[in-house]
């Protein structure tokens, strides 16, 4: 037992020693190295940098377009306009395309069927939230094209009042008994959040009244003091602010311009306000300043967009009592004495607009026209 015991191991017919194993470990690596050595080769040898693989030759000098769809559109047989909006250097923004054969602008009746509002599909762009307004192909502006006429008011000489009414649109039945109560030249300013705004709108609209989109911006106590959802900020990215500004837009239609709610901070910063008064030069709309505050740049901005602008000169019911509101009144009347011209900002409240319809009447009479607000809008 001990003599098995100690006995060295044997191999194979009872050779002493270790096992004989291939090398695999050096053969694969010296594949490997031959691969290698063979695709150098290869590359310095052969002149074929695109290594076999199929080419076909274009010439990036040709001027011939591929795109057929490209080309259906601006083939000389589409006569119609391809552009979204008009040439700019054409038509520059802010101002009223030149008079068709007919001796105005361009026809209504030919920009297709108007909506709910009374809006131009011509004059709409299409967005995520819904349609927001754009100067046609034509050149035709929405403030020139749903304007109320005045011309006559204006050539007459007399001296000009122009009455805006705001917060119209929540209270539908409010908004409703002012539509019905004050005469067709008071311009209506409509909140962006009613839920009836189909509603209330388009009985303004077809009761001839001139149309404004109320636009909340940040006053300097936001948010304690909060205008509403979707408020233009201060410090935020232009791209929010013009993606807020395209859903507040497009909650109705048919309006000639923009009027502030609120404001003082927001309006009084050139680089958030310039982003907004650039886009309504672009887009043909004008913006009415309520004159709520005397920081705001309205005016600087407004002109160098060539955007129809005017400010408001009293706030005819900041105290909303019979006599405060006649007062105001009659100081609106002297400046229109004075200067040629005044605006007054007026609320919803039913004292307020029973006051105004009853001053209106007689307003004629005393040597003075009532103009809807785009009249006043230089």
């Amino acid at each position: 037992m001990s003599d098995s015991l100690s006995k060295p191991l044997t191999g194979k017919k009872g050779k002493t020693g270790p096992r004989r194993h291939l090398p695999i470990a050096r053969v694969l690596f010296g594949l490997l190295a031959l691969i290698g050595i063979a695709f150098v080769l290869r590359i310095t040898l052969v002149n074929d940098p695109t290594g076999g693989r199929p080419v076909q030759e274009a010439d990036i000098t040709s001027t011939r377009n591929g795109n057929t769809l490209a080309n259906d559109v601006v083939s000389s047989e589409h006569s119609g306009p391809v552009t979204i909006t008009a040439d700019p250097q054409q038509y520059p923004a802010g101002e009223t395309p030149p008079a068709d054969t007919h001796g105005g602008t361009p026809a209504v009746s030919e920009m297709g069927q108007p909506d709910l509002f009374g809006a131009l599909p011509d004059l709409s762009e299409e967005t995520a939230d819904g349609p927001i307004p754009r100067i046609s192909a034509t050149g035709l502006t929405p403030f020139a094209a749903y304007q109320r006429p005045a011309a006559e008011a204006v050539a007459s000489g007399d001296p000009m009042i122009a009455v805006i009414v705001t917060g119209l649109g929540i209270n539908e039945l409010g908004s409703l008994g002012a539509i019905d109560q004050l005469p067709a030249d008071v311009t209506m300013a409509f909140a962006p959040y009613g839920r009836t705004l189909g509603t209330t709108v388009a009985a303004a609209r077809a009761d001839g009244h001139e149309i404004l989109l109320e636009v909340p911006m940040e006053p300097f106590d936001y948010p304690q003091n909060d205008p509403g959802p979707q408020t233009l900020l201060s410090g935020e990215p232009a791209r929010a602010n013009l993606d807020k500004l395209f859903w507040l837009m497009a909650r109705f239609g048919g309006y000639v311009g923009l009027i502030n709610n609120m404001g003082a901070r927001f309006t009084a910063s050139a680089a958030d306000f310039s982003t907004i008064m650039e886009e309504l030069g672009a887009r043909g709309l004008g913006y009415l300043d309520d004159g709520s505050s005397n920081r705001s740049l309205a005016p600087q901005l407004a002109e160098g967009n060539k955007v129809p602008f005017a400010k408001a000169d009293v706030v005819i019911d900041a105290n909303p009592s019979r006599t405060s509101i006649l007062a105001a009144l009659a100081s609106l009347e002297a400046k229109a004495l004075e200067n040629g011209h005044a605006i007054g900002i007026v609320s919803a409240l039913p004292i307020s607009v029973a006051a105004v319809a009853e001053w209106a009447r007689d307003l004629k009479a005393k040597g003075i026209a009532l103009v809807p607000a785009s009249a006043l809008m230089k």
